[in-house]
């Protein structure tokens, strides 16, 4: 019988044997990995760094990129596991939110094929009906062998060699903050390397050290008569269109002075008290006979990092929550206007109160200038401030920086302080409202120690006392003069009276 089937004709034969779809069926699909959104308010993002290379392999949770928004740096990850096919924005470009970032190559089982073709044992399938798929034996000869994508050297392999010019910024050895210092800094780190560092990393002194001989040279340069073209960083180009936007504000200035002596002499006391989990001094140990938890186990605090703590309290904590106490009594200073929608686009603009004081605080950093918020501090102490200050101020000096989006969420604050005079020794400054970024702004300016002949003792001589200046700029959209300078004369009822905090309970 079988002899006898062997002499039929090819298709006769074939439509006696088993034909069915293989279920194993895989198919390669690329998908687009959109840039989703990381944060409130942010709709485009700048790539820092790629982690990855075009026909690189990934899997699920993979670091991708690094990307750099107004407010923070996020690093992105990948939610498949295939290769990577291309990379759609490359380093130092911004992408839009919901923009693609790359292409990656997936595979999946195909079973559309199973759904769509019923198969059969028993019945013949005629030649014209035998299905295109091929099966199983078909595609394990026609199949090329897969090539692993090649697998790149590590530095210190004695195969791997930086004067075959084959080296990328990729393949040196350098920690993420040293590559975001040279890229902000325009330096190929293939060009440093090896570096000082051991195992031939790169440090940052080797890209500082790399800037300073680029410096001298571009001043020889300048001295020579030709211009040097800066480019803006993104963060800085930010300030740009936010000054640009405060344009449209009508600006009202008010400048006063207030006499901190009595907080002056209050800090030795505060100081003092430090409370241990938020103070970077020795903790005192001190023996009592009893035992506080005894009955119940006393409250016990998170631990604080080191860098966070602080060894002395500083006059902002105190204006800050004196601040916020007046605000409390005045609604017009926690106001925002609210933004417009389009079913509100044509109706009067309006104002959202708000329950608590919202102060956002100018902070300079290495890669610009950020307003990081605290809310609600009129219900923080002002040990606790003092901490939220020393967190973001550590937070932000760091290359990148190390800021979140929660620090600094869409709305911000109502009222905006920048603390000019720790810098230099200017007493009062101009300071600039933005869209967005609440009703008033002031600045505080260098304390000095002054003679003070209009006091209670200014029939007998004066006295000497230490007072600081404020500059304020309110909306005046929204804030009257008279209003603006009744608000400031009711901040200054709590700040040099310090003794109200205490009867209002802090």
């Amino acid at each position: 019988m079988f002899l006898r089937l062997l002499r039929r004709p090819d298709t006769v034969r074939r439509a006696y044997f088993h034909s069915s779809t293989p279920l194993w069926a895989i198919r390669k699909v690329v998908h687009k990995f959109k840039l989703a959104d990381i944060g409130e308010g942010i709709t485009e993002c700048e790539i820092i760094k790629w982690s990855v290379a075009p026909s690189a392999t990934v899997q699920a949770f993979d670091p991708l990129c690094e990307v750099q928004s107004d407010k923070a740096s996020v690093e992105i990850t990948s939610p498949y596991d295939g290769i990577v096919k291309e990379l759609l924005v490359q380093e130092g470009e911004v992408a839009k939110v919901g923009s693609g970032l790359c292409l990656i190559e997936v595979e999946e089982e195909d079973t559309s094929s199973n759904e769509s073709k019923p198969t059969s044992e028993t019945s013949p399938v005629h030649s014209d009906q035998v299905s295109s798929s091929p099966s199983p034996m078909d595609a394990h000869v026609s199949s090329s062998p897969k090539v692993e994508p090649s697998r790149r050297l590590h530095p210190l392999d004695p195969n791997f060699a930086l004067s075959q010019g084959s080296a990328t910024a990729d393949s040196v050895l350098a920690a993420p903050s040293v590559r975001h210092h040279a890229r902000q800094n325009g330096v190929d780190l293939v060009q440093l390397a090896p570096g000082s560092g051991k195992g031939g990393r790169i440090e940052k002194r080797d890209v500082d050290a790399f800037l300073a001989r680029s410096s001298e040279s571009q001043t020889q340069t300048s001295q020579a008569g030709e211009d040097v073209i800066v480019e803006l960083g993104r963060t800085r180009y930010g300030m740009w269109k936010a000054m640009v936007k405060s344009l449209e504000i009508p600006h009202f200035g008010y400048s006063a002075s207030l006499d901190i002596t009595a907080l002056h002499n209050l800090l030795p006391t505060l100081n003092a008290h430090i409370p241990p989990h938020f103070s970077a001094l020795p903790t005192k140990i001190t023996s009592t006979a009893f035992n506080t938890s005894l009955i119940y186990p006393a409250p016990t605090h998170p631990e604080i990092p080191a860098e966070h703590r602080y060894k002395r309290l500083t006059y902002l904590p105190i204006l800050l929550k004196t601040l916020s106490k007046a605000m409390l009594e005045w609604p017009l200073f926690r106001a925002s206007i609210t933004p417009t929608t389009e079913s509100t686009a044509s109706s009067k603009p309006t104002l959202s109160i708000r329950p608590h004081a919202d102060i956002s605080i100018a902070l300079s950093t290495p890669t610009g200038l950020y307003t990081p918020t605290l809310v609600q501090t009129d219900t923080h102490s002002i040990y606790t401030l003092a901490f939220y200050i020393q967190s973001l101020a550590y937070r932000g000096r760091q290359v990148p920086c190390g800021l979140t989006p929660a620090d600094m969420p869409r709305r911000g604050g109502t009222i905006t302080v920048s603390n000019v005079g720790a810098i230099g020794a200017g007493e009062y400054a101009s300071p600039v409202l933005v869209p967005g970024g609440g009703v008033a702004i002031v600045a505080l300016g260098h304390a000095k120690w002054v003679w003070d002949v209009d006091g209670e003792r200014g029939e007998t001589g004066g006295e000497r006392r230490l007072k600081i200046g404020v500059s304020w700029s309110a909306d005046h959209r929204v804030v009257e003069g008279a209003e603006l300078a009744a608000f400031v004369e009711c901040w200054r009822g709590y700040v040099e009276a310090p003794e109200r905090l205490l009867a209002e309970g802090v």
